[in-house]
């Protein structure tokens, strides 16, 4: 008697089984109604109507914004392409480890895992068509970003050399994006700095060239071939993929999409916060009492440390790059002043878990009392002084590379910093404060151009972003450095007052509160 193994069906054959299944579970409900695709299609309209059109007209009847001889394309551009394509692969990569390519809707990854169809057969294909429309889409916003700020595509001589680099930074994207979900994290370490490494060795020999005449060359090649060498080890690990982990990572995708879809985007994002570990004990002393409010949040910044880390590189850069625009910079300086705020206002909500603290003990008065006490102290101590004192980093490091500042610049330039930083504050408090969506927000708001309730969604969701713009928008309308900053701090008054009626803090009776604490 012999016995013999399971014997893996024909590729074709399986490939038919697998959109065999594919469309038996379209047919349940998951394929897209006409209605569900009228509703983006009357959106696209609207954006390209009222916003792309526009700007393509005004792009194409002005000079760009910057100019492509200034880096000496296609010669000298090696290095500003590596250091591109190294941010791209990162990205990528980063992606991939919290919302991959081969993450798909948990019923039917549950139904192809129970088949006997090996995990490479319906992966693949999902990964196969994934990774190409990630790549086209890639390439169009990377043509068209570089259409409207530069002047790339305006002569033949740079826009073939262009063309070429933006499909291999494309590919790269994609064949990153798939590596990051595959891959252990130990790999993915490997290829990071590896990738970085190659990075600096491609830069530093561009720059040996005789004239920079290879450069172009090295430009469109090294991110094809950095493509090249990470994308089939990614699609020879598909076998290997830890199918509970992918099932869980489709559960959560899952959730989190529900979620975003009924308005509230900010749970879809705790979904992904990582859980504090470690360093409990830490919180108390060996007396018995708990630490100063300075020491309670570097406690709890540590206990997320992917977290911090993320935000003690962001906030000098942002802090950096928002010097160098309140300076008066040439090259656009409000919209380095713009992405220096932003910047900062990303890593202020990275340096601990103390806004959320703050969130449910104002929420959940019944529970933790009305009295405020310390809490205001307690809970914003550690934010103000971290974000306070990492942007002030990055700006000691312009001024250390840029001292002295232009003739009367040095004071309106700290006073405008710090006007910046209260706003952010105030902004990050107003997003943090945030609970369910409002149901007014969700009644039509007509008007010639149709119903327009849509915009409020997208405002309220991210609010706290728009209200940075919008407040370096106004202080840089602001002649006087003084006034921006008295308007800065009204602004944050304003986000504060709103994060407190948010959680149910009205303004009568919060004098009162704040004396009986």
């Amino acid at each position: 008697m012999t016995t013999t193994g399971p014997v893996a069906p024909p590729a074709s054959e399986a490939r038919a089984r697998v959109q065999a299944v594919t469309q038996r579970y379209a047919r349940r409900g998951g394929r897209a109604t006409v209605r569900g695709r009228a509703y983006p299609a009357y959106l696209v309209a609207l954006f390209t109507v009222f916003y792309l059109v526009p700007v393509v007209h005004a792009r194409s009847t002005s000079p760009a914004s910057f100019s492509v001889s200034s880096v000496n394309f296609p010669a000298g551009a090696a290095p500003l392409v590596c250091a591109l394509a190294v941010a791209v692969c990162w990205g990528g990569q980063l992606a991939g480890r919290f919302w991959g390519p081969l993450v798909v809707q948990p019923f039917l990854l549950h139904v192809l895992m129970s088949t006997d169809l090996s995990a490479a057969h319906y992966l693949g294909t999902i990964a196969r068509r994934r990774l190409a429309y990630a790549g086209t889409v890639t390439l169009l916003a990377v043509c068209s970003a570089a259409y409207l700020a530069t002047d790339l595509f305006d002569r033949a001589g740079t826009a073939l050399p262009g063309l070429a680099v933006a499909a291999g930074i494309s590919a790269v994207a994609a064949a990153a994006w798939l590596w990051g979900q595959v891959r252990a994290v130990r790999d993915n370490f490997l290829l990071a700095g590896a990738v970085g490494a190659s990075a600096l060795v491609v830069a530093a020999v561009s720059g040996t060239a005789p004239e920079g005449r290879y450069g172009h060359w090295l430009a469109a090649l090294v991110p094809a071939l950095l493509a090249a060498a990470i994308g089939p080890p990614a699609f020879r690990a598909l076998p290997s993929i830890d199918l509970a982990r992918l099932a869980r990572e489709s559960a959560r995708a899952s959730q989190a999409r529900a979620y975003a879809w009924t308005g509230t985007l900010h749970h879809a994002l705790d979904l992904y916060r990582p859980e504090p570990r470690g360093f409990t004990s830490a919180l108390i002393r060996t007396d018995g009492p708990l630490r100063g409010y300075l020491a309670q949040g570097v406690v709890r910044a540590l206990r997320t440390p992917g977290r911090a880390a993320a935000a003690a590189a962001l906030l000098p850069v942002g802090g950096a790059s928002l010097a160098h625009g309140v300076a008066g910079s040439g090259g656009g300086p409000e919209w380095w002043w713009a992405a220096g705020s932003v910047g900062v206002y990303l890593g202020s909500g990275w340096v601990g878990e103390t806004w959320r603290g703050l969130r449910d003990e104002l929420t959940m008065a019944p529970l933790f009392g009305e009295r405020w006490g310390g809490l205001p102290a307690r809970a914003l101590a550690w934010p103000v002084v971290a974000v306070t004192a990492g942007t002030f980093l990055g700006c000691a490091l312009v001024a250390l590379f840029r001292w002295p500042l232009p003739a009367g610049r040095a004071g309106s330039t700290v006073l405008l910093v710090a006007g910046s930083v209260v706003l952010v504050l105030g902004a990050r408090f107003l997003r943090e404060m945030k609970l369910h969506l409002p149901l007014e927000l969700l009644l039509p708001v007509i008007t010639p151009f149709g119903d327009l309730s849509g915009l409020r969604v997208v405002a309220w969701q991210f609010d706290g972003i728009v209200v940075v713009l919008t407040g370096v928008a106004l202080m840089n309308a602001v002649p006087s450095a003084t006034g921006s900053a008295v308007l800065a701090v009204c602004l944050a008054a304003g986000c504060v007052g709103a994060g407190l009626r948010r959680t149910g803090w009205a303004h009568r009776g919060l004098i009162s509160r704040l004396r009986r604490g």
